[in-house]
């Protein structure tokens, strides 16, 4: 990829090199923020041991575009789903749509989809009628699921148990929400996706606690970038965009929280990522 990396976006106090690679689990790499400069991001991840991304489709567009970076870039994947904000748009049309998408080899999780009674911009019913519907195709597929889930716990949990004998495996992305809920998923043999979120004193503390709650083979880490940008680095980020080279950051809180070293816990969640996601093994080298 050339010298792309050669620039100063990123200040040195955040150029930060774990000891194994990492599996970012959710990046938003289609969203338009990336479109200047999507080869750096790329190659300041590379250089901070974040050989493996899963590039987030959460309608047909960011899907199809997700295959296409994951077809140009080794160590690229892409989910397929309809987010829960755009549940109404779901149709037959959309439902082939995503069956052929789930056929791609560049395709490794349903989803994003799941409830988020939170905003609401598409109705409860809607939502439920969409997430049924990808519950079938996972089914239907055997692909894992990448689970959207906002004040929607407990609906989701019996979505979830009517269908947990049909379908393989299931992350809830991003968790946020309260120890009630996490054991609800644990008890479904969910696995967890944790963020910048437990960096956030503000709203994100009330995870510390709980992450030692999380077996180590059912915990993942993700950026979900461009959001979600921890807000106790080091240093200020030009721009606030979070991208998947800060990562190792989010690795090195949840570890404190849990009180295991960064390295075991790095090696824990890239390992629990490759099982889940059914990487080759070739795509945790480092480059």
């Amino acid at each position: 990829m050339g010298t792309a990396y050669i620039d100063d976006f990123l200040p040195d106090a955040l150029q930060f090199r774990p000891s194994a690679p990492l599996v970012d689990i959710g990046a938003n790499l289609t969203h338009e923020s990336f479109g200047r400069d999507l080869e750096a991001v790329i190659q300041r991840a590379q250089a901070a041991q974040v050989t493996t991304m899963i590039v987030t489709g959460t309608d047909i567009e960011h899907a199809e575009q997700a295959v296409s970076l994951a077809q140009r870039f080794p160590g690229l994947y892409a989910t397929a789903g309809i987010h829960p904000h755009d549940a109404s748009q779901w149709n037959n049309a959309i439902a082939g749509e995503m069956a052929r998408l789930h056929a791609r080899p560049e395709v490794v999780a349903v989803g994003e989809c799941g409830l988020d009674f939170n905003r609401n911009f598409s109705t409860p019913r809607e939502q439920e009628h969409a997430f049924e519907a990808q519950l079938a195709l996972a089914a239907e597929s055997g692909l894992p699921l990448f689970l959207h889930e906002r004040d929607a716990g407990h609906r989701m949990r019996e979505m979830l148990h009517a269908w947990r004998d049909e379908i393989s495996q299931a992350v809830v992305h991003c968790f946020t929400a309260d120890r009630d809920t996490l054991f609800g998923y644990l008890d479904l043999d969910l696995h967890i996706g944790l963020t910048g979120w437990i960096c956030d004193e503000r709203r994100g503390h009330h995870l510390r606690p709980l992450v030692g709650e999380i077996p180590l083979d059912r915990l993942m880490v993700e950026t979900d970038c461009p959001y979600l940008l921890p807000r106790n680095l080091p240093a200020k980020l030009k721009g606030r965009r979070h991208e998947p080279a800060l990562l190792p950051w989010i690795v090195r809180e949840i570890a404190e929280s849990r009180g295991i070293s960064e390295a075991d816990m790095g090696a824990a969640t890239t390992q629990t990522a490759q099982r889940f996601f059914r990487l080759p093994t070739e795509s945790l080298k480092e480059y």
